[in-house]
């Protein structure tokens, strides 16, 4: 690929990444002609710190083996690599400079859920300003911008909504079927499938988990 001009962010825990993570990031590459959607397995979001989650570099390799056969797609470890916290706002500034993009090239693309939540995030004036914010419309679950621009100003005419057919997926459920021994066939790649059973990805993890709640 050459030069990338207008470059997709699209952040998340991924544990584990499934098909649903990879029809947002295309749905987001076709519908606003991105060169490349680069897929940023999460630290330790401030936000999910008390939650448990699966070793960052298990999660790093099953977000890397899910994209690895499609070109329009990349995987950065800046959020893993740097100590916390890890903010959204020091990601885009650290991938605008990797790329030499500007603001207005970078798009972050996040489900209209986590949109509706934008006033919570830290400093969300200044991510506003830092990319172009692109929500994906799920029919379940939809914002209205005013609400949006009523609570982050600055996120006025910086925001694009692309709408997306509901996917009934989340890795929450994937966790919980491995638990209970569930084939996740066609619910995630190939490649990550193999990865969860080789490695024993959830499985004991979990089953502690509900023994100790009792």
């Amino acid at each position: 690929m050459g030069r990338v001009r207008r470059l997709g962010v699209l952040g998340g825990t991924f544990d584990p990444i499934h098909v649903g993570h990879l029809l947002m990031g295309q749905t987001a590459c076709e519908e606003l002609g991105l060169d490349l959607v680069v897929f940023v397995p999460a630290g330790v979001p401030p936000h999910k710190h008390k939650q448990q989650r699966e070793d960052a570099r298990a999660r790093l390799a099953m977000t890397r083996a899910a994209v690895a056969a499609d070109s329009r797609f990349a995987v950065s470890s800046v959020d893993i690599d740097r100590p916390a916290p890890h903010y959204t706002v020091d990601m885009l500034d650290l991938l605008s400079t990797e790329y030499g993009l500007e603001p207005d090239a970078v798009f972050f693309i996040m489900g209209s859920d986590s949109l509706a939540q934008l006033h919570t995030w830290h400093r969300p004036e200044v991510v506003s300003q830092r990319c172009i914010l692109v929500a994906i419309r799920r029919p379940a679950f939809d914002v209205l911008p005013e609400h949006v621009y009523e609570r982050v100003p600055a996120a006025r005419g910086r925001l694009r909504l692309v709408q997306m057919p509901e996917v009934g997926i989340s890795s929450t459920l994937l966790r919980h079927m491995v638990r209970r021994g569930r084939s996740i066939h066609y619910w995630v790649p190939v490649a990550v499938e193999d990865i969860i059973r080789t490695q024993g990805l959830y499985r004991a993890r979990l089953g502690q988990t509900a023994g100790q709640r009792g």
